[in-house]
């Protein structure tokens, strides 16, 4: 039998990106699963957190406490990151869209959990990194941040939530090294939580009675506290926004000082 939808939202077309829809069903009582389709690989478009930001809200405003859970309807990816080009093209977009979704879930008034069905590269680990449980579903899939390979800056937002989660040798290897984590070599290092899938969100919830911790109203506040520089990195505003040029033009500057240094040193 399936689930019964609670709701459904759009996301809306942007360039390359045909758009899609996020639908919320109740699997379980008190579980909100937000299952999202944005093809092909569910990037971080302004489209997308907007319509992800406002189906939280839908949870938290219209339904009982519980637990939020999200994953994703195209099988091959959770996601497959920020589209770098529409990021970096995108006035206000980390500080508008991206870093607002990721501080909601960092700070949301109830347990969440990312159920990762496929791979969940770049800024799609980060989304699952600012949730408070992640489970694999099975060996489907990759974890990875990937900036190393494609050449593109971590700004403290983006790595913040890594160091604050995850062992200081997990956390350079993972920078460092771009390595991909399956899911053996993901749960041996504390990253996710459980590897059995949908079934295993469900015993994550049943075992750690999720479905009751938001209930007092302070689960959020006591989240913001647990992270709070990570919050105040997202929560940036102005001129303390870092932006992708803002660490890509000083490295530039200091390239060309020191190829002018060498050259006046006639070695």
């Amino acid at each position: 039998m399936q689930d019964k939808i609670l709701f459904t939202g759009p996301i809306p077309r942007l360039n390359a990106h045909v758009g899609g829809s996020i639908t919320c069903t109740e699997p379980s009582p008190q579980v909100y699963l937000l299952s999202f389709s944005s093809p092909p690989d569910n990037r971080l478009t302004p489209a997308f957190c907007a319509a992800l930001l406002s189906a939280l809200d839908i949870i938290e405003a219209s339904y009982p406490t519980g637990v939020v859970v999200t994953t994703s309807s195209i099988t091959k990816f959770y996601s497959n990151g920020l589209d770098l080009d529409l990021a970096i093209k995108t006035e206000g977009f980390t500080e508008d869209s991206l870093y607002p979704l990721f501080r909601r879930f960092l700070t949301y008034p109830m347990p969440t959990v990312a159920l990762l069905n496929g791979h969940a590269f770049a800024g799609g680990f980060m989304l699952a990194m600012h949730h408070d449980y992640r489970v694999f579903s099975g060996n489907r899939g990759y974890m990875c941040i990937n900036e190393l390979e494609f050449g593109a800056p971590l700004l403290p937002p983006m790595s913040g939530i890594f160091r604050a989660k995850c062992r200081p040798d997990v956390y350079r290897t993972m920078v460092l090294e771009a390595k991909r984590w399956d899911a053996k070599a993901a749960l041996e290092a504390g990253i996710i939580d459980r590897t059995d899938g949908l079934e295993g969100v469900m015993a994550l919830v049943q075992e750690k009675t999720l479905t009751t911790k938001g209930k007092t109203g302070i689960y959020g506040m006591l989240k913001a506290e647990m992270y709070r520089e990570q919050v105040a990195l997202l929560s940036a505003t102005g001129k303390d926004v870092v932006k992708f040029g803002d660490v890509m033009t000083p490295e530039k500057k200091r390239k060309a000082e020191l190829k002018d240094r060498v050259a006046r040193a006639k070695i």
